[in-house]
């Protein structure tokens, strides 16, 4: 049996930056015991499996498994798959330059992507989270959380852009920093992290803060996540939609829609932009998109032989 996958940089417009994506573009046949295995084996934050769609409306169905576990929705991987989807025509354009906008299928529910194409080709993805952003209970303290960083207490912001648990998909802790300096010598302790957050509510970290370096970004950010099999996410899509919900109802002055520009994977060496969109109505964020462009970097096989099924 042979599988075909391709591999893309997701959330940037260069070879090399960005975060990893392995798409396998005809998973029939593959169980998700199996699935797990291969992301295992590709060793990316994510590597999606690509299915017949369930309903006719929708252009396909995805599995998303990091190293360690399935995720019913994740961003880059959305945004990586609708980018590649379009580049080898299962996905078409309406109009050489423009928007187009397809549904994929996810373990969350239906997430729609807006294509954009510029003279017949794709240029970027935004997908729209599939579900309101939902707020969980009171994180661990902020000296906790500085200890678990290898930061000081002084080091967290506090009051209303404080630490905050906020599900968009992905259950993250958000943990606002009051200077990129901080937010750089960030050093997460495993140990630490199992006593403080692995059984809490929200155990996927997500650090920020407000001075970052790209001209037009708005917020610089890290990623951690241990129990998906993630030291750290040059690019986190769905941690930028529960940021994008925690900006939402902090920022936004009137009904509407406020714009966020997040740089991650600096401190990694694979720089990476997502805009961020969120839409808000009588205080409460009821929308938040999240898109970026993406770079096809290679295409292969995987030869799977009895004892791998």
């Amino acid at each position: 049996m042979k599988l075909e996958y391709y591999t893309l940089d997701v959330f940037t417009d260069r070879l090399f930056g960005g975060n990893p994506l392995a798409v396998f573009t005809d998973a029939r046949g593959v169980s998700p015991e199996l699935m797990q295995t291969i992301a295992r084996e590709m060793n990316l934050s994510e590597s999606v499996f690509v299915l017949p769609p369930r309903e006719t409306d929708s252009l396909c169905r995805l599995r998303i498994f990091t190293p360690g576990l399935e995720l019913p929705f994740a961003g880059h991987p959305t945004v990586g798959t609708a980018y590649l989807l379009a580049l080898l025509g299962r996905a078409q354009a309406e109009a050489p330059t423009g928007r187009t906008r397809i549904v994929l299928e996810e373990e969350a529910g239906h997430v729609p992507v807006s294509i954009e194409w510029h003279d017949g080709k794709p240029l970027s993805t935004q997908l729209s989270a599939p579900a309101i952003a939902t707020y969980g209970p009171e994180p661990p303290s902020p000296a906790a959380l500085a200890a678990m960083l290898s930061l000081s207490t002084e080091d967290i912001s506090v009051g209303r852009y404080g630490p905050q648990a906020v599900r968009c998909g992905p259950l993250f802790t958000f943990v606002p920093l009051r200077s990129l300096q901080a937010l750089t010598r960030a050093r997460l302790k495993l140990d630490l992290w199992q006593s403080t957050l692995e059984r809490f509510w929200a155990p996927h970290v997500f650090l920020f803060c407000r001075d970052p370096d790209a001209p037009g970004s708005s917020v610089r950010a890290r990623m951690f996540a241990p129990l998906m099999g993630i030291v750290e996410d040059p690019a986190t899509g769905a941690a930028a939609s529960g940021l994008g919900a925690y900006l939402g109802v902090r920022e936004a002055t009137a009904d509407g829609t406020t714009q966020w520009v997040i740089e991650q994977g600096i401190e990694m060496g694979r720089p990476s932009l997502m805009r961020v969109e969120a839409d808000t109505r009588g205080g409460q964020v009821v929308a938040v998109r999240v898109g970026g462009q993406s770079v096809l970097v290679g295409k292969g096989q995987l030869f799977l032989d009895d004892s791998s099924h």
